[in-house]
């Protein structure tokens, strides 16, 4: 059964489907040990194909996942947000970012877009997400999208997380 992943569009960005012509992109990021510290990596080669792979597949498993961010100016893929949950798991907004693209604001613009799309389309009564302690960037940017503290949870890994509920942009969490 084939589900169609829309596109979204922001004023920078175009929020694509994952493809195999995004391969490059996740090699890229999911080998490089400083980028892909805090989501895992560093991953080999068939590794970050894997995780590509995963997040297509979460669409059609799920009906939810991530989306590749296409820079309209440059026509490049520059990271990847959307939604991801592994069994066990709390559901999670989640982004990447390759370095060199990182701090321009493509991350918050990005999550704005598809947080709106989750309360407003897919129905969502709350959107949520976490990060390891020490991922300072991640806890930054949820400060950014209005995002408050609601629990602090021992994760599947063992790892105690702090989780967030992140508003409707523009307005009050649902």
């Amino acid at each position: 059964m084939a589900f169609d992943i829309p596109t979204l569009r922001t004023e920078r960005l175009d929020l694509v489907p994952p493809s195999a012509a995004h391969a490059e992109l996740y090699r890229t990021f999911y080998t490089d040990a400083d980028a892909s510290s805090s989501y895992g990596g560093p991953l080999s080669v068939v590794g970050s194909w894997t995780r590509l792979a995963s997040d297509l597949g979460s669409w059609q498993l799920q009906g939810f996942g991530a989306w590749v961010l296409v820079d309209r100016e440059r026509g490049e893929p520059v990271g990847v947000c959307g939604f991801w949950q592994s069994p066990g798991w709390h559901r999670e907004l989640t982004w990447w970012l390759l370095p060199r693209y990182r701090s321009r604001g493509f991350a918050q613009e990005a999550s704005q877009a598809v947080v709106a799309h989750a309360y407003d389309v897919f129905g969502w009564p709350s959107v949520e997400t976490y990060m390891v302690d020490t991922n300072d960037q991640a806890r930054a940017l949820v400060q950014r999208l209005g995002g408050v503290q609601i629990d602090r949870f021992v994760a599947p890994d063992g790892r105690e997380r702090d989780l967030f509920r992140i508003p409707r942009p523009g307005g009050a969490a649902a």
